[in-house]
């Protein structure tokens, strides 16, 4: 993640922020191996299968989610924010910034409204009031929990979707690399991935050291280990041919469909190189990728204007990438289905709080989006309300919806695997229709 994203929120988040989320696994290797934990497991099927690419996106700093879908339809929201709220989709003709009305009850805020069309066309399902059963306000622990799949648990080994690649047959058997993160190491969602690896930049992905030499070192490695059983010789030629799979694909010359345009961002640029890569079909199946800036704890800003405006700026960034990504890649032509998925370690404070931002909160929103989604609404296990009375603690909107109902409903029906008990442990997930046949 670069700089570029970090808000001036609290120390901690800044500190996880800088050092990547990551823990660095030596680049090429130790993560590319195949776990020998894993229980007996059903292999999901490959090759002509349906199983979908999974794109993967993580918000650092814990999301104010009642900024990006708001609950406009419960007075209460506007009571506990009398400074930083959306106005109401219906609200006084002149009215500036209000909401776009989703379903009479929620709205996208401005900075979101870039996905109304993939909401309309019914491909961007939105789940509020949803997270992690955890009460943690640590942006470690609670990203940690959302990650690994199982919150306080030290001995669970990967991340859920690094244990989803290992119970997994490849889409392609020949592929260097099914996975990847666009990090300076490898993310703990992909840990203990087969083929996964840390690639900050595809479009110049080599061996580290000298760039003068890298061709030459790169070269020796794949002759040196050619045809040899030395315990690392698979991981240094999944290395050298990922060097070379991912130097065939011209990133820079990346035409997109349906006339997308992507931000010229951070992250606009990862959505863009996530949409070249998919369209090669090289055999990648698993993206993961980081947007940061959402630690918001004063001048929030949601609307244009105000206060400097950063939450909306980070919410255009997002929605616009995305929109992006809806027109070029789920509604454009690949060999393959794509599903994403948007989440964050948790929401944000109820109420506002005296320097006109939010705390650490608990319920949020995530998102999925793809043609197999069941979207074009907003699903909630009940609305619990704002009423301080009915808030958790007293101040944060209630985890009615675990965050794991959807991730595991994409796992089994969109990405194939019927292992939810590895991917997601001790768990036993409720389907809530988040995706369709």
């Amino acid at each position: 993640m670069s700089d570029e994203t970090l808000d001036t929120g609290c120390q901690e988040y800044q500190t996880l922020a800088r050092r990547d989320f990551l823990s660095m696994a030596s680049g090429i290797g130790i993560a590319a191996l195949v776990p020998t934990w894993l229980p007996q497991v059903v292999l999901a099927q490959s090759s002509n299968s349906t199983r979908d690419i999974v794109v993967s996106v993580f918000l650092g700093g814990g999301t104010d989610g009642m900024s990006m879908v708001v609950p406009f339809g419960d007075p209460d929201y506007y009571t506990g924010r009398p400074n930083i709220n959306i106005p109401r989709p219906d609200a006084a003709v002149g009215t500036a910034n209000r909401a776009t009305n989703l379903d009479g009850f929620f709205g996208f805020s401005p900075g979101m409204s870039p996905l109304y069309p993939a909401y309309q066309t019914g491909d961007l399902l939105v789940a509020h009031a949803t997270g992690s059963v955890d009460n943690s306000r640590s942006h470690f622990d609670a990203q940690r929990y959302i990650e690994v799949g199982k919150p306080r648990d030290v001995n669970v080994a990967g991340g859920w979707l690094g244990r989803h690649l290992a119970t997994s047959t490849p889409l392609r058997m020949d592929a260097p690399l099914r996975a990847l993160g666009f990090t300076g190491g490898l993310p703990k969602t992909l840990e203990l991935g087969p083929k996964a690896l840390p690639i900050p930049n595809p479009n110049s992905f080599t061996i580290g050291g000298n760039g003068a030499t890298a061709n030459a070192r790169t070269q020796w490695l794949a002759q040196n280990y050619q045809g040899s059983s030395h315990p690392v010789a698979a991981n240094a030629l999944d290395s050298t041919n990922t060097i070379a799979l991912l130097q065939s694909i011209n990133f820079a010359g990346y035409r997109t469909e349906n006339g997308a345009v992507y931000p010229t961002s951070g992250f606009g640029n990862v959505l863009r190189s996530t949409a070249a890569l998919i369209k090669a079909n090289v055999g990648v199946e698993a993206i993961h990728t980081f947007r940061g800036g959402w630690d918001t704890h004063s001048n929030q800003g949601n609307v244009p204007g105000m206060d400097g405006q950063g939450m909306h700026n980070s919410m255009l960034d997002l929605a616009n990438s995305l929109a992006a990504f809806h027109a070029d890649v789920i509604q454009g032509t690949t060999a393959y289905g794509v599903t994403v998925v948007v989440i964050s370690e948790f929401g944000r404070n109820a109420r506002e709080n005296g320097d006109r931002g939010t705390d650490h909160g608990r319920g949020n929103v995530a998102f999925a989006m793809g043609r197999k989604i069941n979207g074009g609404r907003v699903l909630t296990n009940g609305w619990p309300g704002l009423a301080r009375d009915v808030l958790e603690s007293g101040q944060d909107l209630r985890v009615t919806l675990d965050h794991r109902d959807i991730l595991s409903e994409i796992v089994q029906n969109r990405l194939g695997n019927p292992n939810l008990g590895v991917i997601f442990p001790d768990y036993t997930p409720r389907f809530r229709n988040v995706t369709k046949a």
